[in-house]
């Protein structure tokens, strides 16, 4: 983290989100900043940019990555579970067990990355039961809480909504407003997800909308943070954009760009 008193120059907070894998990039995103902010999205099950990285072509090889990846584009998921159900048939060794110990491995390099202090809340990929092991002094994980940075009050609400792709921390609408609920107002709101606006939720390389939330949507619009702050489309039709009095922004897929995001006031 910078050692220039922030007291002198103001606060600087750096945000990444989707970093699925970059154990390196991490390492330095917060460099400069008094604090990151991680938006979840730590594992990678498999990178959809290069095939032959992540969990699933390390157990079944680039070439069925390729396959169950050209069903899911085709939203042919049906046929994509059916194909992933034979693969994980054929594997020795129980597939929770086998999936827990490859994340664990994951996790073990990416929460050693973290810079203190790190604010972190999780994807949808992640697994929430297996942070407290990982989380160091100087990270503090949040979920439907909030906490001051610098003199302005942060909210964060992990997690997405349920999609037929089934990845581990999917919730309930019901659920999801509760935590947004929770929140209440903040100078920053900080979400896996972006609000329901097919600009924010379109993900132009996947050709598909992905989950957004409308309570999330309702709550800028009610309590009128400052900033709303996600990840999760990856490629998005529009990064930023204005929802009434509130600065919406997708700060980035880290993964692809190892670049945080930057917020200083």
């Amino acid at each position: 983290m910078s050692s220039t008193p922030a007291a002198r120059r103001g606060t600087r907070v750096h945000v990444v989100s989707d970093v699925h894998g970059n154990a390196r990039d991490l390492a330095r995103a917060g460099d400069g900043a008094d604090a990151l902010i991680c938006l979840g999205d730590l594992v990678l099950f498999l990178d959809y940019a290069d095939h032959s990285r992540g969990i699933f072509p390390d157990l079944f090889g680039t070439e069925n990555a390729d396959r169950i990846v050209a069903l899911r584009t085709a939203r042919r998921f049906e046929e994509a579970r059916a194909f992933g159900a034979r693969l994980w048939a054929g594997l020795e060794g129980d597939r929770a067990t086998v999936v827990e110990q490859a994340v664990r491995r994951q996790y073990a390099e990416l929460f050693a990355a973290f810079p203190t202090p790190t604010y972190a809340t999780y994807g949808n990929v992640d697994m929430p039961p297996l942070w407290k092991e990982y989380a160091r002094p100087g990270t503090t994980v949040l979920d439907g809480e909030r906490v001051e940075i610098g003199g302005r009050t942060f909210g964060f609400v992990g997690g997405g909504l349920r999609t037929p792709m089934r990845t581990p921390y999917e919730i309930s609408d019901e659920e999801y407003a509760a935590k947004i609920e929770a929140v209440g107002e903040v100078d920053v709101l900080c979400t896996h997800i972006p609000p329901e606006v097919p600009e924010l939720v379109y993900d132009t390389v996947a050709r598909r909308f992905e989950r957004g939330s409308r309570a999330l949507l309702d709550a800028i619009r009610r309590t009128r943070p400052l900033y709303a702050l996600f990840g999760h489309v990856h490629q998005p039709l529009v990064k930023r954009m204005r929802i009434g009095a509130t600065e919406c922004v997708n700060v980035g897929h880290f993964a692809g760009t190892g670049k945080p995001w930057a917020l200083q006031w």
